[in-house]
């Protein structure tokens, strides 16, 4: 029983990755309806699209101040909260600037959430399962885009109104989000650390650990000591490496060219000469890809390790997106050599990074700054997006298919040195483990 409580646990707070998958890619199928019923212009309409992840950004910033100050379990709260208001707010829009201002909440429920979620999950987790249950976050990001591609081929039949039922069919999980939340306990790190509730946190790390919860228990309390004797600022010298790695991980994880694929994938498959229902049914498959390969790489991540994977997946990368680049190149459009080599780019991404990324970057930092460090990867991380996702139409459009891939290629090659020379690997040690390896006293 108690194994499945931190199963029961993680799932729940993992519904926040759902949400988090849905809200980003639903818009790719009501994009250009939204354009034509308000009669945007290009960069009005890059707006629209863009202002969600520019509340990611602003989210994913702020998210340590809530997750530190009021604890783990009421920023998911919020979260939830967010989510409903905006898909309620955009499906019932009146003008466009409503619309705006409603995404851009959804888009902090994304930030706050990306923050907050795997946090949670790493602190309720025993050691020799943390990879598969922090995955799980990922895992329900990619089903939430499998099942916006599928709701948004659905719906699309609808009519006119359709882009509004798109968005406005979110409310459903939002709703059960934020009441299933109510059934979850604080995390005990947060508890111990924050709060000092020490017979409370060890109610919680007997349900978790019952037999090494007391041992748990003061190792906690010795790293808080430890933490507390040296300096509580991320930026200080002891967090280097954490910091250094956090950061690469997730700038590589952007320039990949994931985003841009998600958010345009309808656009590259015309590009490369689909026409618009073909595209919007490849999505689709892009989406199968990524909720597989991403439950595959789940399952092995604590037994082959963190690493291993990056490893594999970098070199699939490298291969796939200069294979694109070269279709392009060729010219020889016909048929579907370019929705192949995306979906083989997916898969390698979903079996490496995608679900590597929030694993890794909420185990590496000390109890202390966790929330700051995992706010740091985070905001880098949605920083990247935003950027890419902004840019790639106007350089798909100036410089043209291959020059575009081929920068994203050449990102992945330093993306496997990265890997080889510098990533440690963290599969199967405790969280104050690896706070002993990382931080310099």
């Amino acid at each position: 029983m108690r194994k499945h409580s931190v199963l029961a646990w993680s799932m729940v707070v993992a519904l926040g990755g759902f949400l988090f998958g849905f809200d980003t890619a639903v818009i790719s199928g009501a994009e250009k309806s939204i354009q034509q019923f308000w009669h945007l212009s290009v960069v009005e309409h890059g707006l629209t699209i863009s202002i969600a992840l520019i509340g990611t950004v602003i989210g994913s910033l702020l998210g340590a101040r809530p997750s530190d100050l009021f604890g783990r379990k009421n920023t998911l709260y919020f979260v939830a909260a967010a989510y409903l208001l905006s898909s309620l707010g955009t499906a019932l829009a009146d003008s466009w600037y409503v619309f705006l201002v409603f995404r851009l909440l959804g888009g902090l429920g994304v930030g706050i959430s990306s923050v907050t979620a795997p946090i949670y999950i790493s602190e309720v987790s025993p050691a020799d399962r943390r990879g598969r249950l922090v995955g799980l976050f990922q895992f329900n990001v990619v089903l939430g885009i499998l099942i916006s591609y599928l709701s948004n081929y659905l719906i699309s039949q609808v009519g006119e109104t359709s882009w509004r039922w798109m968005l406005g069919v979110q409310a459903f999980p939002s709703a059960l989000f934020f009441v299933l939340i109510y059934f979850i306990p604080e995390s005990p790190r947060w508890l111990i650390l924050k709060k000092g509730e020490m017979a409370k946190a060890l109610g919680i790390l007997r349900i978790i650990n019952p037999l090494n919860c007391d041992q748990e228990l003061e190792s906690i309390k010795n790293s808080t000591l430890n933490d507390t004797a040296s300096s509580g600022s991320l930026f200080s010298g002891q967090y280097k490496t954490p910091v250094v790695l956090a950061v690469l991980f997730a700038f590589f994880n952007q320039v990949s060219g994931i985003n841009a694929i998600i958010y345009y994938a309808p656009r590259i498959f015309e590009m490369a000469g689909l026409g618009a229902h073909s595209s919007l049914l490849s999505t689709v498959g892009l989406g199968a890809i990524n909720f597989v390969f991403t439950l595959a790489a789940i399952n092995i991540i604590d037994k082959v390790g963190r690493r291993i994977l990056m490893l594999i997946g970098s070199v699939g990368l490298i291969i796939s997106l200069f294979l694109v680049a070269y279709t392009f190149y060729s010219g020889h459009m016909s048929g579907f050599a370019v929705p192949a080599y995306m979906m083989l780019f997916i898969a390698f991404f979903a079996f490496s990074q995608g679900a590597v990324i929030w694993v890794f970057i909420s185990e590496i930092f000390p109890n202390q700054v966790r929330a700051k460090g995992q706010t740091l990867g985070s905001s880098t991380h949605w920083i990247m997006a935003a950027l890419i996702a902004f840019s790639f139409p106007y350089f798909a459009e100036k410089l043209g298919g291959t020059i575009t891939f081929s920068f994203f290629g050449t990102m992945m090659i330093c993306q496997l040195i990265f890997v080889w020379r510098l990533m440690p690997e963290t599969k199967g040690r405790s969280l104050e483990q690896i706070e002993t390896n990382m931080v310099m006293h």
